[in-house]
C-alpha cells in the first residue's frame, strides 16, 4: 500500500511537471480572440478604403457633372454609372443611392436651411396646414431649401452617394451588432456658366398638407 501511494505521488508529480501539449492548449485559447481581432482589422480597413475610393470617385464625378455636354439626363446617367462601377468593384452586392440637390448659391447649399414656415405645433416639420414660403416655387416645402436634380447654369449642386452593404466578416453577429454597414460621401460644386442662371418667380406663401 505504501508503495502504491509513493507510485501515485510520483505519477502525479510527473503529470504536473509535464509541459507537453501546453502550447496547443494555449493556442486553442488565444486563437478565437486573435481571429476576431484580425477579422475586425480587415473589415475596418476595407471600410476605410471603400470610403476613400467613394470620395475620390465622387469628387471626379461631381467635377464632370458640372461640364456642359449632351443632355442633362444622359450626362447624369453616365456619371452615376462611373460611381456605381467604382463601388461595385469593391462590394459587388452594395446598394447605392445617389441624390442631387441644387441651390442658387454655395452659401445656400452649405446652410441647407429649411424654407421659412410657421411651426405652430412645434414638431420641427411643416404639416397640418402650416404656412410656409415657397422660395423656389416648386409647390412643396423643402426641409433643406433645395431642389432635386442637377440644376442649371451657375447653380451649386450637392451630390450625395450613400452605400449600404454587408460587412465582409460576420464579426458583428458575435458582439450583437448589425451586419449592415453604411458609407456616404458628399461633394458640392457649381455648374459651369454655359448660359444664364435660371430665375425663380417671386416667392409665394403656401400651406403644407
Amino acid at each position: 500500500m505504501k508503495m502504491l501511494r509513493q507510485l501515485g505521488r510520483s505519477r502525479l508529480g510527473q503529470v504536473c511537471r509535464d509541459e507537453a501539449g501546453a502550447t496547443i492548449i494555449e493556442f486553442a485559447i488565444v486563437a478565437p480572440v486573435l481571429c476576431l481581432l484580425l477579422m475586425g482589422a480587415f473589415d475596418t480597413a476595407h471600410s476605410l478604403y471603400l470610403r476613400a475610393v467613394l470620395q475620390g470617385a465622387l469628387q471626379k464625378a461631381a467635377r464632370d457633372s458640372t461640364l456642359e455636354r449632351s443632355t442633362q439626363a444622359e450626362q447624369q446617367e453616365l456619371i452615376d454609372d462611373v460611381v456605381r462601377s467604382q463601388i461595385k468593384t469593391l462590394v459587388n452586392t452594395a446598394d447605392i443611392d445617389i441624390k442631387r440637390r441644387y441651390y442658387r448659391t454655395f452659401a445656400q447649399a452649405a446652410a441647407a436651411r429649411a424654407e421659412d414656415w410657421t411651426d405652430e405645433n412645434e414638431n420641427g416639420t411643416c404639416d397640418n396646414g402650416e404656412k410656409y414660403i415657397d422660395a423656389n416655387r416648386n409647390d412643396r416645402w423643402d426641409r433643406d431649401g433645395g431642389n432635386a436634380g442637377q440644376g442649371g447654369a451657375k447653380d451649386a449642386v450637392v451630390y450625395t452617394v450613400n452605400v449600404t452593404y454587408s460587412h465582409l466578416f460576420p464579426l458583428y453577429k458575435f458582439i450583437g451588432g448589425s451586419q449592415i454597414a453604411q458609407v456616404s460621401a458628399e461633394a458640392v460644386l457649381r455648374n459651369q456658366p454655359y448660359g444664364d442662371q435660371a430665375t425663380y418667380d417671386m416667392a409665394q406663401e403656401r400651406n403644407c398638407p
